[in-house]
C-alpha cells in the first residue's frame, strides 16, 4: 500500500477517534488536517494551508448565505410564526381524525419555507403540537413521533442549510439544489399525511378529532400564511429569475421576516437579540465545520484517497444503482455514529467523484442525501431530533422510535421514487434552469 495512502487511512481512523471523544468536529478535522497534511508533505506546507484555508472561509463573500438564511429563521422562531402557523392548520384540519397530527406536517412545512433548521423546527412543534394532541387524548406515539419526523424536512425545503454546504462542497448550484429539494420534500410532507390518515384509519382511537373552528375563524385565519408564502416566493423566485444571488436572496429574506415580525408585533428587542444570538452561535459552528473540512479535504487529496476510491468503487463488477445504494448506506451508517452534517462533509469529498464517474448527476445525489439524511436523523444512536422530543416530553425514547417507525417507511419509499424516477428531483431546475 501507498504510505500517503496509509496515512490518509489513520488520518480518518484518528478522526473518527477525535470525534467519539466529544471534541467540536470542526476542530477536530482541523486538528487532523493539519497534522496529516505535515506528514504527507511537511510541516511548514501545513500551517500556510490551515492559514490559508481558514482566512479563505472567513472572507468568503458567498458563506456569508449562512448567517443570512439563519436569522430568516431565528427572526421567524423567536417571533412565534410557527404556532401561527400551526393555529392556520389546526382551524382546517384540527377536526378530522388524526387532524392535530396533520396540522403538525402542514404548519411545520410552511414553517420550513423560512427556517432551515431541524432542531429549531422539532423543538417549536414539540412545546407548541405535543400539548394539544395531549388534551384531546392522541396516542402518545402518533404525537411523539410526527413532531420527532416532521423537522427532517427542512433538508430538503429551501432555505436548507444542508442543501448549501452540499452546494458548496461540490461547487453546485444552490438554486438549482434549492429547486430539486421542493418537489420532493412536498411529496414526503404528503406522505406523512397519509401516513397519519392510515394510523387513524386502522386504530382511531389513537387521535380522536377536536372541536371544529367556524369558517369565519378559518378564513380570517388565513392572511398569516400568505405573508410567509409570499416572502418564500420571493427569495426562491428572485433566485430563480436571477434579480439575486442565493446570499443576496438570504439578505432580502431575514429583512422581509424581520418586517414581517415588527408589523405583527410580535418580536421585541429582547427576542431579536437573543435570534442574533443564536444565529451568531450556530453560525460559527457550521463556518468551522467548513473551515475544517477544507483543512482535512487537502490533507485527504493529497493522499489520493478520493481518486484511489473513485476508482476502485467504478470497477466493482456490480450495477452503478447497486454502488450508489452501498454508498448511500456508509452515509446512513456513519451518520448513526457521528453527527449528520458532519458527516456529509466529511464523506463528500471522498465519494462524490465516483458518484460523477458512475454517471450521476450531481443535483439528484444532492438530493438523495438529503433523504438520508433525514433518515439519519431520527435513527438511533445519533437521533437529535428524538433526543429532543424526548427531553422536551419527558416520553421514552422507546415510544418515540415506535411512532417514528411509519414515518421512516415513507422516507424510504420517497429514496426509491428518486432512483425510479430520477426526474422526481430534476423537473424543476431543468424548466427554471435552460
Amino acid at each position: 500500500m501507498n504510505l500517503d495512502v496509509l496515512i490518509g487511512l489513520i488520518g480518518i481512523g484518528v478522526l473518527l477517534l477525535l470525534f467519539a471523544t466529544g471534541i467540536e468536529l470542526g476542530f477536530a478535522m482541523m486538528i487532523v488536517g493539519a497534522a496529516g497534511f505535515a506528514c504527507v508533505t511537511n510541516p511548514h506546507a501545513a500551517m500556510n494551508i490551515l492559514a490559508k484555508d481558514l482566512f479563505d472561509t472567513a472572507a468568503n463573500y458567498g458563506f456569508t448565505v449562512f448567517p443570512l438564511f439563519m436569522l430568516m429563521g431565528q427572526i421567524g422562531f423567536v417571533a412565534g410564526m410557527a404556532g401561527r402557523l400551526y393555529d392556520i392548520a389546526h382551524k382546517w384540519l384540527g377536526h378530522i381524525p388524526g387532524g392535530l397530527a396533520m396540522a403538525t406536517v402542514v404548519g411545520a412545512t410552511a414553517f420550513k419555507a423560512i427556517c432551515g433548521s431541524s432542531g429549531a423546527t422539532t423543538a417549536t412543534f414539540t412545546a407548541i403540537a405535543v400539548p394539544q394532541m395531549d388534551r384531546f387524548g392522541y396516542d402518545k406515539r402518533l404525537s411523539t413521533g410526527i413532531v420527532a419526523t416532521v423537522g427532517t424536512l427542512g433538508v430538503l425545503i429551501p432555505p436548507s442549510v444542508v442543501l448549501i454546504i452540499y452546494g458548496i462542497i461540490t461547487e453546485q448550484s444552490i438554486g438549482k439544489l434549492f429547486m430539486a429539494g421542493l418537489l420532493p420534500g412536498l411529496v414526503i410532507a404528503i406522505f406523512f399525511l397519509v401516513t397519519i390518515y392510515g394510523w387513524c384509519r386502522i386504530r382511531p382511537e389513537a387521535a380522536p378529532g377536536s372541536t371544529p373552528a367556524t369558517w369565519k375563524e378559518r378564513w380570517s385565519a388565513l392572511p398569516g400564511a400568505i405573508w410567509i408564502a409570499v416572502i418564500f416566493l420571493i427569495v426562491i423566485g428572485g433566485i430563480l429569475l436571477g434579480y439575486f444571488t442565493p446570499t443576496e436572496a438570504g439578505g432580502v429574506g431575514a429583512f422581509a421576516v424581520l418586517l414581517l415580525a415588527l408589523f405583527q408585533k410580535d418580536l421585541t428587542f429582547k427576542k431579536y437579540v437573543a435570534s442574533m444570538k443564536e444565529t451568531v452561535r450556530t453560525s460559527g459552528m457550521v463556518m468551522m465545520l467548513i473551515a475544517g473540512s477544507m483543512v482535512l479535504g487537502h490533507f485527504i487529496t493529497a493522499t489520493m484517497i478520493p481518486q484511489i476510491a473513485a476508482d476502485w468503487i467504478v470497477s466493482l463488477p456490480l450495477n452503478r444503482h447497486l454502488i450508489l445504494i452501498l454508498i448511500l448506506f456508509i452515509y446512513i451508517l456513519g451518520g448513526s455514529f457521528v453527527e449528520d452534517l458532519a458527516f456529509i462533509i466529511l464523506a463528500t469529498p471522498i465519494f462524490f467523484p465516483a458518484v460523477v464517474k458512475l454517471g450521476f448527476d450531481p443535483i439528484w445525489f444532492g438530493i438523495a442525501l438529503g433523504v438520508v439524511l433525514m433518515i439519519g436523523i431520527v435513527i438511533p444512536p445519533v437521533a437529535v431530533c428524538v433526543f429532543i422530543v424526548s427531553n422536551m416530553t419527558k416520553v421514552p425514547i422507546g415510544t418515540i422510535y415506535r411512532g417514528v417507525m411509519p414515518f421512516l417507511i415513507a422516507l424510504v419509499i420517497a429514496m426509491i421514487l428518486l432512483f425510479i424516477f430520477p426526474q422526481f428531483a430534476l423537473w424543476l431546475p431543468s424548466l427554471f434552469f435552460k
